[in-house]
């Protein structure tokens, strides 16, 4: 740098756009239809979910969808996983990261446009915004002028309105927690405890900021998926497209009218800015593929009113791939290929995941039993001459009702199993209350006649007497 320069400033607003304020305008056509279906879908899932009731017998809790932490339980209709099964989440999990990779495969930031959270409550309180105050050009305008007691109003009314679905959106949350028809109740009459508060506090508060106040800044700055998906995308991939081959040059109707009567080249887009003005991350779909945009096609919607208005074919914005562009300037027809390798190995890994787990799910057992055999000592020699291992077994019922168990030992022929406190027996029994597990030492002693002289497998079985299943766990029984 030369020693008369001055070092220029970082303009802070080219880095974080909190002074541009977007005013994203009301528009409808196919894709603003699919928004509200999927936005209809999701709130309706979400808030009513809770209240859906589904029987589980005498005793167990009849919410459909339930977190269950005090009795460590998650309930999902007919499914019940304990915190043991975890790999359950985690396969879900797998299966939404793939299903991800497979929707940015086939059109982009899909998920981004229709299904993310933060799209959807924004969206809702975007249409709550223009319900309130007017659309694009009104709000702009009053934002402008002074505040009056009318416009004092309207803005009260719209945070009002923002903050009650940001509070039910808290209160929606904390339901899946707890019976949803009782802690309503308990809310409502200030009985409820005061985590319930806090965590409806805590989520009405990011719901109103996120989704009322930043919008498009957590797309843009705070989501890490944009970044992400950029690694993951090809070039048959559909993305919301301006077709430039088409568009340009831009000029106006009338005038993109006389150069054509003249043989002159004329793009069809004239310039308008709809698509500018629909958007809701305020992104010119026009310059390219943009961090901003999430693929929503509302400025598909829009530029296809306009040319319909102008009488010229729709289409000048839509989902499109990058071999298409360069295509069509070689005058060579648009290819489409849904089905390709990354695409079919994504499907095949959801299948299997998804396999695996409905197979777990199918084969899942109510009854199981864990077996630790003591440290010190491995062994104890009685004075008759027989060998004696301890060990701590853990019996677990999963069922909602007592269940007996009774205990023998498979590859120790003429063992005797003893329970703490109970005389030896060939099969002790031992009931486990319903939804328990249930810790006892075990002592296996083995005559002297058949004891080993060297470390052997054994097995530990514990046969529910009821269903006649077994549950067993494979130990070592050692030598004196």
């Amino acid at each position: 740098m030369n020693a008369h320069e001055k070092p220029q400033a970082i303009n802070a607003g080219a880095l974080y756009a909190m002074d541009k304020k977007v005013y994203p305008q009301a528009v409808s056509g196919r894709f603003r239809r699919i928004k509200w279906a999927f936005m209809a879908v999701a709130l309706g899932l979400y808030y009513l979910l809770p209240f859906v009731r589904w029987s589980r017998g005498v005793g167990a809790p009849d919410q459909a969808v339930l977190v269950d932490i005090p009795h460590r339980r998650f309930y999902f209709f007919f499914i019940e996983l304990w915190p043991q099964e975890v790999y359950y989440f985690t396969g879900l999990l797998i299966l939404a990261a793939f299903t991800l990779f497979l929707l940015n495969a086939v059109a982009g930031r899909v998920w981004c446009g229709y299904m993310c959270p933060q799209t959807v409550w924004t969206d809702l309180l975007f249409a709550i915004e223009r319900w309130v105050e007017g659309d694009r050009r009104e709000r702009m305008r009053k934002d402008k002028e002074k505040l009056t007691l009318k416009r004092v109003w309207e803005l009260a009314a719209k945070h009002s309105l923002w903050l009650l679905v940001a509070w039910w959106t808290g209160g929606a949350w904390v339901l899946y927690f707890y019976d949803a028809p009782t802690l309503v109740r308990e809310l409502v009459t200030f009985q409820a405890g005061p985590t319930a508060y806090i965590w409806i506090g805590i989520l009405t508060l990011t719901t109103y900021s996120l989704a009322g106040h930043m919008r498009e800044q957590v797309c843009v700055y705070m989501c890490p998926w944009p970044r992400i998906q950029a690694a993951l995308t090809d070039e048959w991939a559909l993305n919301v497209t301006y077709r430039g081959d088409r568009g340009e040059p831009r000029v106006s109707a009338k005038k993109a009218v006389a150069l054509r009567l003249q043989g002159k080249p004329a793009g069809d887009c004239i310039d308008c800015r709809q698509c500018i003005a629909v958007c809701p991350t305020g992104v010119d779909i026009r310059q390219g593929s943009q961090l901003g945009c999430i693929q929503c096609g509302l400025c598909i919607d829009a530029c296809d009113h306009v040319m319909r208005e102008i009488g010229r074919p729709t289409g000048l914005i839509a989902y499109d791939n990058d071999l298409n562009a360069a295509r069509r300037k070689q005058g060579l027809p648009d290819v489409y290929k849904l089905v390709r390798p990354r695409t079919v190995l994504y499907v095949a890994l959801i299948v299997l995941v998804g396999g695996i787990m409905t197979y777990a799910l199918v084969n899942k057992k109510f009854t199981g039993v864990n077996v630790l055999h003591d440290r010190n000592p491995l062994a104890v020699q009685m004075s008759d001459g027989s060998t004696r291992n301890g060990y701590s077994v853990r019996l677990l019922n999963k069922y909602g009702d007592a269940r007996r168990f009774r205990l023998h030992v498979e590859g120790l022929e003429g063992a005797r199993l003893q329970i703490a406190g109970e005389p030896a027996a060939d099969r002790p029994e031992i009931t486990v209350e319903p939804d328990q597990t249930l810790e006892l030492r075990l002592l296996i002693t083995a005559p002297a006649d058949v004891a080993p002289l060297e470390a052997r497998d054994i097995v530990v079985v514990a046969e529910d007497e009821e269903t006649g299943v077994f549950a067993r766990a494979k130990d070592h029984f050692f030598p004196r």
